[in-house]
């Protein structure tokens, strides 16, 4: 069942994808050779309690950490641990925060040092499919307009679209439905509708789309070894359109990036009825 949110109750869902997204951008200044994925998750923890939140990863389903951490081949759900970060590294850090009862769910890749051109290449491309899936996530929609626009453009690259692991609702709960493959066809699924909260997160693989799993029960990788990229971005349907909650904006602060790629779906609070 999908639950739709109130314009008030959307407010409060903005307010804690924003703590995440500035969590997000106070890591992106510690993401280099030689830090660990462990240092940044204690890093991550801390911020988000001082800021009145608590991690919404630790815990969850016995996770044991507050950042899935997901280095290379890693596609997602990997723990933190004490090896350090490497030059030529990518990680995909993904956070989540609960605040006012919602959760917050927001997923970055980062480059560690200098990467190679191809690397770089699935970055560009991933990051791009995003905002395409978002796009169409807007009233009158279904759930296979955002997974096909996803889809086309990074399997017309020659990517893999990983299938087991999809986006989802979200709310005061981390998973509600509808869930949010990237992959599908246009017109079919479950219908949009006014109000509704949705994470939308790519998971691109340069090769096979197949993945497997460590036996730790978490970590998912690809199954051929080659990098995987993952963003995700936290999206409501505002007077029929979509409006985000979480946004790059800090991480590209740090990093020193100039954009415009989220300006048609930024959140206006002060006309949010």
């Amino acid at each position: 069942m999908i639950i739709t949110k109130s314009p008030e109750e959307i407010a409060l869902m903005h307010e804690s994808a924003q703590i995440v997204s500035k969590t997000l951008g106070i890591l992106a200044k510690e993401v280099k050779p030689g830090v660990t994925t462990l240092e940044l998750d204690k890093l991550a923890e801390e911020f988000i309690r001082d800021h009145g939140a608590v991690p919404g990863f630790l815990g969850l389903y016995d996770f044991p950490n507050t950042l899935c951490m997901s280095p290379n081949s890693q596609v997602v759900h990997g723990i933190p641990n004490r090896k350090a970060l490497e030059n030529g590294d990518i990680i995909s850090i993904d956070c989540g925060a609960v605040k006012n009862g919602f959760y917050g769910d927001h997923a970055y890749t980062f480059e560690v040092g200098e990467v190679t051109e191809e690397v770089k290449k699935l970055i560009k491309v991933t990051k791009e499919s995003l905002y395409k899936g978002i796009a169409q996530f807007k009233l009158g929609n279904r759930v296979g307009d955002v997974g096909y626009a996803i889809q086309k453009h990074t399997e017309k690259h020659g990517y893999g679209v990983v299938r087991e692991l999809v986006g989802h609702g979200l709310g005061k709960t981390m998973h509600e439905d509808p869930e949010m493959p990237n992959y599908g066809k246009r017109g079919r699924g479950k219908k949009f509708v006014e109000g509704m909260t949705v994470a939308i997160e790519p998971m691109i693989n340069m090769g096979t789309k197949r993945i497997k799993q460590l036996p730790d029960g978490w970590t998912i990788l690809t199954s051929d070894g080659q990098p995987s990229v993952h963003f995700e971005h936290d999206v409501a349907i505002v007077n029929g359109e979509p409006r985000l909650l979480s946004t790059f904006d800090y991480v590209y602060e740090a990093l020193g990036i100039e954009t415009e790629e989220e300006n048609p779906f930024r959140l206006d609070l002060a006309n949010l009825k």
